[in-house]
């Protein structure tokens, strides 16, 4: 085993802003796994509030680069064991190296991962596009400039609601409003049937992470159903959100990657949870990785390549929504530049 890494820094197409800042670029990083001359790719986008940034990735894989090649690959499972343990404190290093290596799985056995699954595309829900916090002229712009039959809209502002029914005179489609946190309880529980009555689907992250308390009244009071992000990251976290949030937003990166993303869907599958994987604005080659995992799904949330300006990929597409997947083996996506 050979592993090899590139930093990217991606544009966004406009600057995008939520609860908890602003950002013009997208920094990732990039691994290649090869094995007997076949290739692996997978991707960590660089989230500034997790405080793992894309040197500490770096950092971290070139102080154990030998015994992430010493590994003798055979099973994408027990390579992820091996990095969890080898990378306990890094779990986006660890998602980059697990995806590069079900990638390298699945071009070894000459299919796709929905393929290997045994996954039905027909059951695959259509991607969100998600419409970033700025002033509402702003907000309407981005809508019009992108016909979409669902869209998330950020909010954790004075005037959302505003926003919301600026928003909602421009278009029948399907709304999300994720909050990243934002919200008081008294805020969402005055806001949450404003938006219900506004055609919003559900909420996601209407409180701080950690603010079991007021989560517990607001899932025994609310209008809508409550998706956990912040408040569920990796596989330990899911029984807490139990009779606290009714459904799930899985992150690749945040759980560590496609290994432990297919235990938390089965797991929430068990728990009678509404599953959905977000994106955390990743190119077309981490977008393709959520992709395998889609028909598994009951939202998904994977839009980043619509939101960038650069790519650095040629995997899925979207025809309104809807998921293209590319011919070829792996997560189906050929790199344009590594």
């Amino acid at each position: 085993m050979k592993v090899s890494y590139k930093i990217y820094n991606l544009p966004f197409k406009h600057p995008f802003t939520i609860s908890k800042g602003t950002k013009s670029h997208q920094p990732s990083l990039v691994v290649e796994l090869e094995y007997f001359g076949l290739k692996g790719y997978g991707e960590a986008p660089a989230i500034s509030y997790y405080n793992i940034p894309v040197e500490k990735m770096v950092a971290d894989l070139e102080a154990k680069k030998m015994f992430v090649e010493k590994f003798s690959f055979s099973d994408p499972e027990r390579y992820w064991h091996y990095l969890h343990h080898l990378f306990p404190q890094n779990s986006f290093l660890v998602c980059a190296l697990d995806m590069a290596g079900w990638d390298l799985y699945g071009k070894m056995k000459r299919k796709q991962l929905h393929e290997l699954w045994n996954l039905d595309l027909e059951n695959t829900p259509p991607t969100d596009f998600t419409i970033g916090l700025d002033t509402i002229e702003t907000m309407i712009k981005k809508l019009k400039e992108k016909p979409w039959p669902i869209y998330k809209i950020k909010v954790g502002t004075d005037n959302d609601m505003e926003m919301v029914a600026a928003l909602r005179k421009e278009t029948d489609a399907v709304f999300r409003v994720d909050a990243n946190a934002g919200w008081t309880l008294e805020q969402a529980l005055q806001k949450i049937p404003a938006l219900k009555d506004l055609g919003v689907e559900f909420v996601e992250q209407p409180l701080a992470k950690d603010n079991w308390d007021g989560m517990k009244i607001l899932y025994e009071q609310s209008a809508l159903p409550l998706i956990a992000d912040e408040s569920c990251v990796t596989e330990a976290d899911m029984l807490t959100c139990i009779k606290h949030f009714h459904g799930i937003n899985i992150k690749l990166t945040k759980c560590s990657g496609i290994t432990p993303a297919k235990r938390m869907i089965q797991k929430a599958r068990e728990l009678n949870m509404r599953v959905m994987i977000g994106c955390m604005n990743e190119s077309s080659l981490g977008s393709a990785a959520i992709a395998q995992l889609a028909p598994l799904l009951d939202y998904v949330d994977m839009d980043g390549p619509l939101l960038l300006s650069e790519d650095i990929a040629t995997g899925v597409s979207f025809n309104y929504g809807k998921i293209i997947y590319r011919e070829g083996y792996g997560l189906g996506v050929e790199m344009k530049d590594f």
